[in-house]
């Protein structure tokens, strides 16, 4: 029996989504569910912020029930993929390299794939990604970086994209300097916040992630206000 796709109305957004990803250490996971986070971010790939499946395993087996996880992967092997899901239990694979539809399909209904926006060019790549990951993150171009520039882009671009009919996550240094800024401007399921909330890499600034989880609540108390 054909499954009919939902219309887009019920798939938008309820409430703003946050995830704080580049997690390493419990003490940051900790601060981050308790400001309020939705999602946290674990990176498996070469960076920075990257941490161990053990690492990560022993962090959410200490975090609250219904807090989502995310593994970060760039053109990894699907097995390793699996694995590392399996091993530590995270929730969803978000593909941050060159994977096709056809490659993040097989992760599905848990992949979101994350493009890097340079310019109106990325259009062209949005229509075969849907039906075939949950959502997209839109990051800022780098020929250097995957991902983790601590810059933004053009946010007209993710507008469009979000206007194509798929959930979106923004990300591309995004803080408490303009997060209120980014979600009035694109509107989008969801935010990802990295090395706007941090220290150094790896380690989380609890004033920088205090500011951005104060400004986020009253954007999230204005959405409650404005469903009644």
């Amino acid at each position: 029996m054909e499954v009919k796709s939902l219309p887009e109305h019920v798939i938008e957004r309820k409430m703003l989504k946050v995830k704080i990803c580049g997690i390493t250490n419990l003490e940051d996971a900790s601060l981050a569910v308790r400001l309020g986070a939705d999602m946290l971010g674990f990176i498996f790939a070469s960076s920075p912020r990257r941490t161990s499946p053990e690492v990560a395993k022993d962090i959410l087996r200490q975090v609250p029930p219904f807090i989502k996880s995310v593994g970060v992967f760039v053109n990894e092997d699907p097995e390793v993929i699996r694995e590392t899901i399996n091993f530590c239990g995270i929730d969803m694979a978000q593909l941050h390299g060159d994977e096709s539809p056809e490659f993040c399909n097989q992760f599905m209904p848990a992949a979101i794939k994350a493009l890097k926006i340079k310019d109106e060019s990325i259009l062209q790549s949005v229509a075969p990604y849907k039906g075939k990951v949950k959502a997209l993150l839109l990051d800022t171009y780098s020929e250097k970086m995957p991902g983790g520039t601590g810059k933004s882009f053009d946010w007209e671009l993710a507008v469009k994209i979000r206007e194509m009919g798929i959930p979106i996550i923004l990300a591309g240094g995004l803080g408490p300097s303009n997060i209120e800024d980014a979600i009035s401007t694109v509107q989008p399921y969801a935010v990802d916040v990295n090395s706007g909330v941090e220290e150094s890499p790896g380690k989380k600034s609890p004033i920088l992630m205090k500011e951005l989880f104060e400004k986020i609540t009253r954007i999230r108390i204005e959405e409650r206000e404005n469903r009644k």
